[in-house]
């Protein structure tokens, strides 16, 4: 998917993924030319890097 798609996807401005890019977060990109491309399995496993724990913290 290219940088629209991958905004369109997660519900975010495309200039938030090229923020991302510029500050080394978000999913791994290739380039080709000038162009960025995410494979969606990259995608999808950055998505579950990203998830936080559900509940009330731990306070052991």
């Amino acid at each position: 998917m290219d940088v629209a798609e991958l905004a369109n996807y997660l519900g975010i401005p495309v200039s938030t993924v090229y923020d991302w890019r510029v500050h080394g977060k978000g999913p791994v990109a290739y380039r080709f030319g000038k162009h960025l491309k995410f494979a969606i399995s990259d995608v999808r496993s950055w998505m579950a890097q990203q998830r936080e724990p559900s509940g009330p913290p731990d306070r052991r």
